[in-house]
C-alpha cells in the first residue's frame, strides 16, 4: 500500500519479549531514515510508552555505540490497554499529535497485531521481525534467534560436562513457550538424546524411560534431554525419570539468560540490513507492510497477509534428530 501523502515523520518502538540485535534494527532505521530526509521519534517501552506519550527525537549520537549491545535501548513493556479497540486509537491520536506519519514495530506477532490496529487508524506501519523463537510465519529468519540459540547451546555444553562426569541425567529447559525451533536447534547441535517440543510433544515420559533404560543397557552413561519452556515441567519430570530408572537426574532452567548479551554477527547484520529496509520502505511511501527474510533475500509482505500465515516446525530435521540420538 501506498501512503497517501509523503512520510516526513516516522517513530520506532520495540514490542514484547526483548532480543539481542533490537538496538542494530533501531540504529539501522534511524541513521537510514535521517539519511534519507526524515525525521524520526523514539518511543520507549513499547506502546505502553506510547500511550504515556514517552516519546522523544532521535538523532545520530542516540544510537551509537548501541549496536554491540543486547536488550533494547527503546525499552519494552507489555500492554493490555493497547489490545482494546480504544487503546490503539489513543495511540494513532498521540502519534498524530507529535506529526508521526509512520511507524516502524520491532517484535513479533502480538506487536503486529497491535501495528495493525494503528494502521486501521491512520498510521502507516512497518514491522520487522524481533524475536528469539524464530516463529514469525512470514520470515525465515528473526532478529535474536541467533544469538540465543548459541547462548543456550553454549549453556548446555557446560552442563553436559558435568553430567558426563557424574553420569546423570541431565533435562535443559529452554525458552519456546509455543514454539520448539530453540529446542530444535540445540537438541541437535548439543547431541541430545531427547528434544521434548511444544508442537509434537505427546506427554508419554513412558517413551522417554525406556529410551533411557535401552541405552545403559548398551552402556550410555549419561543422557541428555531438551526441553522446551512451552512443555516445562522439568524439575518434576526429573523426579519421575530418576525414581523410574535409578539415574541421577538433575534439571537446569535457562530462563532469561538466553535473552541477553551481545548479539552475534549474524543477528547484527540481519537487523541492520532489515532497520534500513524498514526505512526505505518508508521513504517510497511504501507501508502496511513486514520486512522478512525469505529464500535467501530482504523483502517484505503485506502485514494482514503475515498476520494469517502459520507456521510449524519441518519433519526432516525431527527425523534426524531421533535418528542421531543413540
Amino acid at each position: 500500500m501506498i501512503a497517501e501523502k509523503k512520510i516526513e515523520t516516522i517513530a520506532v518502538l520495540t514490542s514484547g519479549g526483548d532480543a539481542p540485535g533490537m538496538n542494530a534494527a533501531i540504529r539501522g532505521v534511524v541513521r537510514k531514515a535521517l539519511k534519507n530526509g526524515m525525521r524520526v521519534m523514539g518511543i520507549d517501552k513499547g506502546y505502553q510508552g506510547l500511550l504515556s506519550e514517552d516519546i522523544r527525537e532521535l538523532t545520530v549520537p542516540d544510537v551509537s555505540e548501541t549496536i554491540q549491545r543486547g536488550g533494547t535501548v527503546l525499552k519494552t513493556a507489555r500492554c493490555e490497554e493497547f489490545k482494546t479497540e480504544e487503546g490503539r486509537k489513543k495511540g494513532a491520536d498521540i502519534l498524530k499529535k507529535y506529526d508521526v506519519d509512520a511507524i516502524v514495530v520491532i517484535g513479533g506477532d502480538g506487536s503486529y497485531k497491535g501495528a495493525l490496529g494503528l494502521s486501521h487508524e491512520g498510521i502507516g506501519v512497518v514491522g520487522i521481525p524481533g524475536t528469539i523463537d524464530l516463529d514469525i510465519a512470514c520470515t525465515e529468519y528473526t532478529i535474536g534467534f541467533d544469538t540465543a540459540v548459541n547462548t543456550a547451546m553454549e549453556a548446555i555444553d557446560k552442563v553436559r560436562d558435568t553430567s558426563s562426569s557424574h553420569e546423570r541425567c541431565s533435562i535443559i529447559e529452554v525458552m519456546g513457550r509455543h514454539a520448539g525451533y530453540i529446542a530444535l536447534w540445540c537438541g541437535i547441535a548439543s547431541g541430545a538424546e531427547e528434544i521434548l517440543l511444544p508442537e509434537r510433544y505427546d506427554y508419554n515420559e513412558q517413551k522417554i524411560i525406556n529410551h533411557i533404560t535401552a541405552l545403559r543397557k548398551v552402556g550410555k552413561q549419561h543422557f541428555l534431554i531438551v526441553n522446551a519452556e512451552g512443555i516445562g515441567h522439568s524439575t518434576s519430570m526429573a523426579r519421575r525419570i530418576e525414581a523410574a530408572t535409578g539415574m541421577e537426574t538433575r534439571a537446569t532452567i535457562l530462563g532469561y539468560m538466553q535473552r541477553g548479551g551481545s548479539p552475534t554477527c549474524r543477528d547484527r547484520y540481519y537487523a541492520s540490513i532489515m532497520g534500513a529496509y524498514a526505512a526505505d520502505l518508508l521513504d517510497k511511501g511504501v507501508i502496511n507492510r513486514v520486512v522478512c527474510f525469505r529464500d535467501g533475500k530482504f523483502t517484505d509482505v503485506d502485514i494482514d497477509e503475515a498476520l494469517a500465515m502459520k507456521k510449524d516446525i519441518p519433519e526432516y530435521p525431527i527425523e534426524v534428530a531421533k535418528a542421531l540420538a543413540r
